[in-house]
């Protein structure tokens, strides 16, 4: 166990390391932030800031250094410069993220475990993409393989001949089939060291231009039916990982059952709710875990939870938004309002 009063380090300095940093201190620990930008809103409230390129072995090494143990905020932190770490412990793995850094090791690694996914091939030339046109068909979405979030890095292609204008660029990339579902839910468990895992209620996703809107606690009865698939297969991914934290795992409810999109070695958007809407949050029991705390409960607390983020000028509504008590309003710091861009989140509870 690693007791309060120790440094825990975070990689990355976005609003994920921001809320874990304010969950850590609650618990009686420093934390010392690693991320290339000048502007971190993470490192605001940290007690130390490292400002340093991901290919910086020697700046890596000193933070390391400084840590009793290291944790990421980002899945797409080069595994290369983990290997400055040293000797310091890094919860989850290097291995959870060379699984889910690539879109195609992912979905092999859960088909091996029994996962259901999209039909998938992968590409690397357009005579590779003529062939999955043929084979899986259209509607579907090209993807890059690696990095690509909240929609970036993605070609729907609703008809074959729309795949004739798109530019391959010598990048790796994965073509799946669309998925014809009801709903989208996520399955968030925190996993422990000793292996104990525990889940908190899964949330009903709505997205809009590829950004999570809204997440809805309890989920409606077509998720609530297939969460328990879910759950088990979210668990498979975990102990084959020897995964220790938080994880989330997100999934289509369909008429054959909970189909698998993708994971995220990381505490997750759709998981904001349990800050205020959970015994514990997800925060705070991904430091218990990374820590070799006890796990806290994850029970609701409350009858249901809504979370909607606050994207781009949404943020504007501030005065609108805390004029109503149910609302608990999460700003996350970002000086800078661009359409897209994630400012904060508000989580209001229903009695």
């Amino acid at each position: 166990m690693i007791p309060p009063g120790e440094v825990i380090g975070i990689l990355g300095g976005g609003q994920l390391g921001r809320m874990l940093a304010m969950a850590a201190q609650r618990l009686g620990y420093k934390v010392h932030i690693y991320a290339p930008e000048n502007d971190s809103v993470a490192a605001e409230v940290s007690q130390a800031h490292t400002r340093a390129s991901w290919d910086d072995a020697s700046a890596l090494a000193a933070f390391a250094s400084a840590c009793a143990v290291v944790t990421y905020e980002w899945e797409n932190v080069p595994i290369a410069a983990l290997k400055g770490l040293g000797e310091t412990p890094l919860f989850p793995s290097v291995r959870a993220l060379e699984v889910a850094q690539d879109r195609l090791n992912e979905k092999e690694f859960v088909e091996n475990l029994g996962g259901r996914t999209a039909s998938y091939m992968m590409i690397d030339t357009a005579e590779d993409l003529d062939q999955a046109l043929i084979r899986i068909g259209s509607p579907g979405i090209l993807k890059t393989r690696r990095e690509g979030y909240d929609g970036k890095g993605q070609w729907r292609i609703a008809y074959d001949h729309e795949a004739e204008g798109i530019s391959l660029a010598g990048q790796a990339l994965i073509y799946e089939g669309l998925v014809r579902f009801s709903s989208e839910f996520s399955v968030i468990l925190a996993r422990g060291q000793d292996g104990k895992c525990v889940f908190w209620d899964s949330a009903e996703n709505v997205h809009e231009h590829g950004i999570l809107a809204k997440s809805t606690v309890p989920a409606g009865p077509a998720v609530q039916a297939q969460i328990g698939d879910a759950r088990a297969l979210a668990q498979k991914v975990a102990d084959a990982l020897g995964y220790i934290g938080v994880a989330a795992f997100e999934f289509f409810a369909t008429d054959q059952g909970a189909v698998f999109n993708e994971m995220a070695p990381r505490v997750h958007n759709s998981g904001h709710w349990t800050i205020e809407g959970a015994a514990t949050s997800q925060f705070e029991n991904h430091i218990r875990a990374i820590c070799g705390l006890p796990l806290g409960e994850t029970r609701l607390a409350a009858r249901g939870v809504e979370m909607r983020n606050l994207i781009g000028d949404d943020v504007l509504d501030i005065s609108a938004l805390a004029a109503d008590p149910a609302n608990h309003v999460h700003l996350y710091g970002k000086g800078v309002v661009r359409p897209g861009r994630k400012m904060g989140h508000v989580t209001r509870l229903l009695a």
